[in-house]
Formats: structure tokens, sequence, C-alpha cells
């Protein structure tokens, strides 16, 4: 995050040294990443447009912004990212993100969820009448919405939800309540200050009987004035761990009337008379938690790779103790234990990013085949967006924990990037699911196929390996092949699947219900949903490795890359492949043997890889990660930029510091000290 006065410098000659000595052309790795010499240059573009913007070129650093600073900025770049993309006629929506991520880098778009979760929420669960109605209205900006779910009391347990939408039969009303504290609706973002509209989970009331939680389009302000509309008490909860410039915001409802058309109702329905009809299928209702979940894995992967971006390219220039007493400072690259540090993060970010394009892709799949009305895939889809949505974030937010610890003393200053990346991304652990519950639910899917294994029957494709025959041992050879690695995550979470549904039936059999048996054995099956996640980003890497159209260099790089992400989760993980005597202790010898050379295969290649993701500077906003890698230059210009440092003498010094001196009997000669 340099002053915008630093003037292109010469490029450091040790990332320059890197660069020439890459065994791959960079280039050809980018294109492959993002699809396409067409798309990187579709993609280079965009962001050069954003980064000219006056929004962009003129504001200060955004470490010494205030929050209502970081509010108004946001607002104003948001209107200028709809401004511009109307001007450039931009409707895909890969070109949205990119023009959107360099705008608002490691920021909240405050009109984010208007377009990615109410828009598509009225599209996907509105009657035909209902999307005539609103789609023009929020797609104008008429209406601006947030998705309104999470309560003071209740968040991922939807069915524990509070407030109510009690049907009013005379009027044709739904009646909007906030019945208790706990049920005052609290986290949503833009719900503070921002919107206008919202999509309301609310438990359904008709005839005096509850429906559970349905969606209802809620007005909340004035469309004209913005004043909150009354029986609506609304506002921002403050300041937060991240997202500084996010109004995160809080909802009451006090008897507050909606029309009988504000309840979306393309599945269920609730008639003149208060009739109630089901869904076909209740779970039809979280295809936009689906959604949002499945994107998530995607974006953490971006925050881990921009993490190690930033580690690498300043371990590459940072140079400390010699290697050789008396010789040179050596890079702390050349450490092996900065090798393992920051390696497996680079070949997760890699894996990661080739899961979530795969989750991405499989969700519009599925999506369209439920559009069809074939719902036959939709827990298979609920539970792998569940459980890589829990996997990947606490993977890729530890993971940039660890990447900023390896910066040293410069990683702790805001100057790296790296605190604002964590803190942005860390909440992904918690929001649209808390992780814990998203991996339960997982494992709950896991242990019905575990019984329908049992039963002979065939399961669908994702989860076939569960009929693994677990009597097999490794196949495990020095070659360590990719067939090896991946029937070895396989055997790994069938065998833990297998386990916790026999732990479930085991505490039945003593006497305990099924809710009981399966908090009991909640550990369990947690180790099971991890490991099944596990062997499905293996599986992609592997898949998408080998059916790489790449040339030689770039694809001996990425199996080298996959090799060692698969190999380090087996180390790391090494009690679970041993309780079965999985492998052998020549197996584990040769898989250690194997790490450390791989670590050596990746790193005359390091910087040449984080290149490879083309993030501008103007993304990732640190002095230690900048492409030139002029980073002492930076730090200094970043620390003179400090308010702080708008005086010499701050009043501050007359008001406490020298009253303090005065207070201190001392000598002419201490005075001097």
């Amino acid at each position: 995050m340099a002053s915008a006065s630093i003037q292109k410098m010469a490029m450091n000659p040790d990332l320059a040294k890197e660069r020439r000595n890459a065994s791959f052309h960079v280039e050809n790795l980018t294109n492959y990443i993002y699809h396409g010499t067409e798309r990187v240059k579709r993609k280079r573009y965009i962001q050069n447009i954003a980064q000219q913007e006056d929004c962009i070129k003129n504001s200060k650093p955004w470490a010494f912004r205030t929050r209502q600073e970081e509010y108004e900025l946001s607002l104003n770049k948001a209107n200028h990212i709809l401004k511009r993309q109307k001007e450039l006629s931009m409707t895909d929506e890969v070109d949205k993100f990119y023009f959107n991520e360099a705008m608002l880098p490691n920021e909240n778009n405050p009109m984010g969820l208007h377009f990615g979760m109410v828009i598509p929420t009225i599209e996907k669960h509105g009657t035909p009448e209902q999307k005539e109605k609103f789609l023009p209205l929020a797609k104008g900006m008429k209406i601006i919405g947030t998705y309104v779910q999470t309560e003071l009391g209740h968040g991922t347990f939807i069915r524990g939800l509070e407030t109510t939408a009690t049907f009013d039969q005379k009027t044709q009303e739904f009646v909007m309540n906030s019945p208790t504290l706990s049920s005052t609706k609290y986290w949503p973002g833009n719900l503070g200050k921002t919107v206008n509209y919202c999509v309301l989970m609310a438990q359904l009331y008709t005839q005096g009987k509850c429906h559970g939680p349905h969606m209802f389009l809620c007005p909340l302000r004035d469309l004209v004035t913005h004043q909150s509309l009354p029986g609506v008490e609304l506002g921002d909860i403050g300041p937060k761990f991240g997202y500084r410039g996010n109004d995160n915001g809080f909802l009451r409802l006090n008897n507050f009337r909606i029309p009988h058309d504000h309840m979306l109702m393309r599945y269920s329905k609730v008639l003149k008379d208060g009739t109630y009809i089901k869904p076909e299928n209740t779970k039809l209702s979280y295809g936009s938690m689906v959604m949002i979940r499945a994107s998530i894995v995607g974006m953490t992967a971006r925050a881990l790779s921009q993490a190690c971006v930033i580690a690498i390219r300043y371990s590459a220039v940072r140079r400390q103790t010699e290697v050789s007493p008396g010789g040179p400072e050596a890079q702390i690259l050349d450490y092996q234990t900065q090798q393992y540090k920051l390696f497996p993060l680079l070949a997760s970010a890699y894996a990661f990013t080739f899961a979530g394009q795969a989750v991405q892709a499989s969700f519009l799949q599925i999506s369209k085949e439920i559009e069809a009305g074939n719902l036959q895939q939709m827990p298979v889809l609920h539970a792998l967006a569940a459980g890589l949505k829990a996997f990947s974030s606490w993977t890729c937010s530890a993971g940039v924990e660890v990447c900023r610890m390896s910066c040293g003393g410069h990683g702790y200053s805001l100057a790296s990037g790296l605190p604002k990346i964590y803190t942005n991304i860390t909440p992904s652990c918690t929001y649209e699911g808390e992780n814990t519950v998203m991996m339960l639910q997982t494992a709950r899917f896991l242990s019905k196929c575990a019984m329908k294994v049992q039963k002979g029957e065939k399961l669908p494709g994702l989860v076939s390996y569960l009929s693994t025959d677990l009597t097999k041992k490794s196949c495990m050879t020095a070659d360590v092949t990719f067939d090896c690695l991946v029937k070895a995550y396989q055997h790994r979470a069938a065998r833990l699947t297998k386990a916790a549904a026999a732990a479930i039936q085991r505490y039945m059999n003593d006497g305990q219900s099924p809710a009981e048996a399966f908090n009991m054995a909640s550990t369990q099956l947690i180790w099971a949903a991890k490991a099944h996640c596990h062997q499905y980003v293996v599986n992609v890497f592997v898949n998408t490795v080998t059916k790489a159209k790449v040339d030689k260099n770039t694809g001996a790089v990425l199996t080298t890359l996959c090799k060692l992400y698969a190999v380090n989760g087996i180390l790391e993980n090494l009690g679970e492949f041993l309780q079965d005597q999985f492998f052998s202790c020549d197996q584990v010898d040769i898989l250690t043997r194997k790490l450390m050379t791989l670590l050596a295969e990746v790193r005359p290649d390091a910087v040449a890889l984080v290149d490879a993701f083309d993030f501008p500077d103007s993304v990732l906003e640190s002095c230690l990660g900048r492409y030139d890698g002029n980073v002492y230059y930076a730090l200094y210009q970043y620390a003179k930029s400090s308010p702080l440092n708008e005086q010499d003498v701050l009043d501050s010094f007359h008001k406490y510091i020298q009253p303090m001196r005065e207070g201190q009997a001392s000598s002419p000669a201490q005075a001097r000290l």
C-alpha cells in the first residue's frame, strides 16, 4: 500500500533474477488460470480502466481513512462502478467481477448483495407476476436490497429463526414482527444505512399454524426520502474486525405490514383465504445460500493467492542472516523453513482456485437441472457447497495468517496489505453458515450415503468412492503417482465416513435417539466431512493438471504443485492415514523425502508462480508485495504519509508530555539526555 506519489522505479535485482530463472513462461500459466489469452487481455483492460478512475487515484491510503471515509468512498466507488459498466456496455459477469475487484480491492461493494443475492433470489423464487413487478425496480436501482436472515439469537440454524410473518386474511397483508430481543436481525451487509428493501427470512403463520421460514420482500425505507418506515427500526451495528466500509446492520419490526404479493411464492404459496400450499421440496428455498457458498470457495482462494504473492515476493527481496558465516545475507526464500511455510500454501491457492472453478461449474449445471424439475442432484450440491465453503475458508484464512507471520515484523504493519486481506476473509468462516455447522450438514449427507453402501445401493458420482474396499493398502512407490495419491485420500475419507456412521449406530444400539447419537458422533463426523472435502480438492487438482492443454514446462510445474499439495496434506494428517496401517513405514519415508524434493523443485519457480495470478499492485495494496520489489522505499513513503507526521510537534506534546516532564525533578544534565 505505497503512497500514490511513488514513481516507477527500477526492478529489484533479486526479483528480476527470480523471473529470469523460472522454468516456464508466466504468461502461459496466467492464460490457463483465466481461460485463455483473450480473457486475460480483457481482464487487464478492465482493471486498467478502473485504476484510472479519480476516486481511485485521488484517495488516501486505506489504512489512514476513518470508517466514515471508508463508507462514503465505498459508495462513491459503487456509483462509479455502475456508471462505468453502463457506459462500457459491460454485461459479462466475469468482466464485472474484475472491474469491481480493481475498484474495491478486498473491500465490500455496498451493492454487492443487491446484485449478488437479492436479484437472483427474486429471479429464482418469484412468481412470473412478482418478477415482472419487482425485477425492473431492482435492476433500475429504485429498490436497493440486502439478504436478511441472521438474528441476534439464531444464524445458521434457519429453523430456529424467531421473526414472524403472520397472514391477515382481512387486509390481505403479512404482519411482520420481531417478538423478542434475540429475534432482532443482526449482521446483514449494507442493512444499516444503504438499502431500502430486503429479502427477509421469517416464520410464516397462516390460519394459526406455523409453516416454517419463508422469504419475503420487505420495504425498509421511504423510496424518496430514505427515512426508515413506521414500524421499522434499523441501523448500523458499529465497527468490526474488518470490512470497515460496510454498514452491517440490525433490524426490528413492530407490526409492520407488507402486501400479500411480497411473499416470494414460486414454490410455496399462501392463497387469499390463508390456505398454505407447501413446496415440492423444502430445500428449494436454500438456492441463494448454496450459490453464495459455492462462490466463497473461489473468493477464499483469491485471498490466499494474494497473500502468497505478497509473502513470496517479499521473501525473495528480504535478505537476512548468512547461511555460511562470513557469506552474504541470504534471501529468506532460500531457507527451507520459509519454503515449508509458504510453498504448501501456494499449492493450496492453486488447488482452491481450480476447486472453486469446478464447484461453480457444478452449481450452474445442477441449477439448470433443478430449473428443469430434476431435483436428484440437489442433496449432492448442497453437501458439496456447504463442506467446501467451510474447508476452503478454514484453510485459506489460516493460510493468510501464516503468510503474514512469514513476513516478520513488517507483516504486522497495515502497509503489508496482509492484515486487510486477513480481516476481510476470516469472516467467511462464519457468514453464510458457521463452518462447523456446514461440515455437519455435509457429514449428515455422507452418513446417509454410508447407509446406502451397506445396503448395496448405487451412490452419486461425487461420493461413489465411499464403496472403496478398505482392506486394500496403499500402492505408493517412489514415483508418487497421482493415482496412488487420489486413492489414499479416497481411502481416508471412506474409512472415516464408515467409522462415523458406525459410531452413530453404536450409540443408537446403546439406546440413544438418532439425534443424540448424531451429536455424540459429531466430532468423528466432522473428521469425515473434512476428509471428503480434501479428497474432492485433490481429485479436482489432479484432473485439472492431467487434462490441462498447456506446454510441457507449464504442465511440469503444475504437476509439481499438485503433488506438493497432496503429499503435504497426507503428512499433515498422517495419523488419519495410519490408523488402519494404510501406509507402511517405508511409504511414509518416501512421502517425507518427496516433500523435501518438491519444496526444492518449487523454489526456482516460486516468484513466477505467484506472478501468474496476475494481481496488479493496486489490488494487492501492499508495500511488501510490489511487482517491482522496491519494498523499503515503499515502506518509507508509507511511514511519511502517516497523518501523525503532518506536524513535527503535536498538540499532545504540550498537553501531556511536557506536563509529565515538568512534574519530574530533573537536573540540566538530565534534560539534555
